[in-house]
C-alpha cells in the first residue's frame, strides 16, 4: 500500500517507519532541519527495545509527493491549518485521509478546509513518542495503537485494508464501529488530564495528593462528559466514573500529559484543542464548565496574549513536521 505521512514527528515518524519496514511505499512530508536530516542521514527511530535508521523518501513540496492510497495526518493540532493544502492535494489525487490528532475536531477542520468528506476518516493514535532532534524520533512506549473508522459509522473495505497494513507493520490497529464515540472517550481523558496537570504545573500524582485534587479531577472529567452528551455523543453510562478512576488511581503518579511537557518547554501547545474547545462547546450548548473555563483563562494568561501564543506557534510549528 502507498502511504503519505504528513508530519514526521513522534507519531508520524514511528508509524511511517513501521510501514516502510513492512514493505509499504512511504513518503514523508516534512520541513526544515528535520527534513534536511532525514534526507541526509535517514530517519532515526529510538524505541524501548531497539534503534534503527530508516532510509525513506521525504519532501516539503506538494508537487513532489507521489500518488498514495492513504495519507496519515500526524501533526499537532495547531499545525493542521498549515498542512491543509497538502491534505487537500493528496485527497484530490485519490488518497484517503486519516487524521491522527488530539481532540475531536480534526475531521471537521479538514472538511472545512476543502478536503472532500468522502475522503476523510476518523482516527485515534495511542503512542508516547516525540521528535528529540532533527532526524531523530523517540518512541517511549511499548504500545503503538491506531483506531480508525468511517465518519458515518459504516464498514468499508478501505478501513479494513488500512488496518490490515498497520497490523502487518507491528501496529495494534482496529476498525471502530463508532469512531465518534471513541474519539470522545479519548478526549474526555486527555482534556481532563491536561487541564488539572496544566493548571497545577505538576504530574498527576501531585494533583491527586493535593487538597481538593481528587475533586478537581472528577469535575474536569464530568464537564467533558456533559459536553459530549449535550452534543449527542452516546458515551457509556459509566464513562465518567471509569475515566475518573483511571486518572485518580491507575495512571502512574509521575505521568505528565504531553500538554504539560509542551507547556514546560515554553513552546506552542494544544490548549485551544483541549480545554479551549471544551469551554467553547460548553458555552454553545449551555453546559456549565467552570474547570475548563478556568483552565483556558489561567493557562492563556500564563502564556501571555493571544498574539504571543500565535507567535510561539509559528516559531515552533516545524517541531511535528
Amino acid at each position: 500500500m502507498r502511504f503519505t505521512i504528513i508530519g514526521a514527528g513522534g507519531v508520524g515518524g514511528c508509524f511511517g517507519a513501521a510501514l516502510h519496514r513492512a514493505g509499504h511505499e512511504v513518503t514523508f512530508f516534512a520541513r526544515g532541519a528535520h527534513l534536511d536530516a532525514i534526507r541526509r542521514d535517514g530517519l532515526t527511530i529510538r524505541a524501548p527495545d531497539e534503534a534503527e535508521v530508516v532510509r525513506v523518501a521525504a519532501t516539503d513540496t506538494v508537487d513532489d509527493l507521489p500518488p498514495s492510497d492513504t495519507a496519515i495526518v500526524a501533526v499537532k493540532s495547531y499545525s493542521l491549518a498549515d498542512v491543509l493544502p497538502v491534505a487537500r492535494a493528496v485527497a484530490e489525487r485519490g488518497a484517503t485521509v486519516l487524521p491522527l490528532l488530539n481532540g475531536v475536531t480534526a475531521a471537521d477542520e479538514l472538511i472545512a478546509g476543502g478536503v472532500s468528506r468522502h475522503s476523510v476518516l476518523g482516527g485515534i493514535a495511542r503512542i508516547s513518542a516525540a521528535r528529540v532532534a532533527p532526524g531523530v524520533v523517540e518512541r517511549r512506549s511499548v504500545f503503538q495503537t491506531v483506531v480508525l473508522g468511517e465518519l458515518d459509522r459504516s464498514r468499508s473495505a478501505r478501513t479494513e485494508a488500512i488496518a490490515d497494513a498497520l497490523r502487518g507493520s507491528g501496529i495494534d490497529a482496529r476498525v471502530a464501529d463508532a469512531i465518534d464515540i471513541e474519539l470522545w472517550q479519548k478526549y474526555v481523558f486527555i482534556s481532563a488530564f491536561a487541564a488539572v496537570c496544566g493548571m497545577s504545573r505538576a504530574p498527576i500524582g501531585q494533583v491527586r495528593d493535593a487538597p481538593g485534587g481528587m475533586r478537581l479531577i472528577e469535575r474536569a472529567v464530568n464537564e467533558v462528559v456533559a459536553v459530549a452528551r449535550a452534543r449527542g455523543i452516546e458515551l457509556p453510562p459509566d464513562e465518567a466514573a471509569k475515566t475518573t478512576t483511571y486518572l485518580s488511581s491507575t495512571l502512574p503518579a509521575a505521568m505528565k500529559p504531553s500538554f504539560l511537557v509542551d507547556l514546560e518547554a515554553g513552546g506552542a501547545n494544544e490548549l485551544e484543542t483541549l480545554s479551549g474547545t471544551v469551554a467553547r462547546l460548553a458555552r454553545e450548548l449551555g453546559v456549565e464548565c467552570p474547570v475548563h473555563e478556568t483552565a483556558t483563562t489561567v493557562l492563556s494568561a500564563g502564556l501571555g496574549s493571544e498574539s504571543y501564543r500565535i507567535e510561539r506557534a509559528h516559531v515552533r510549528r516545524d517541531n511535528d513536521l
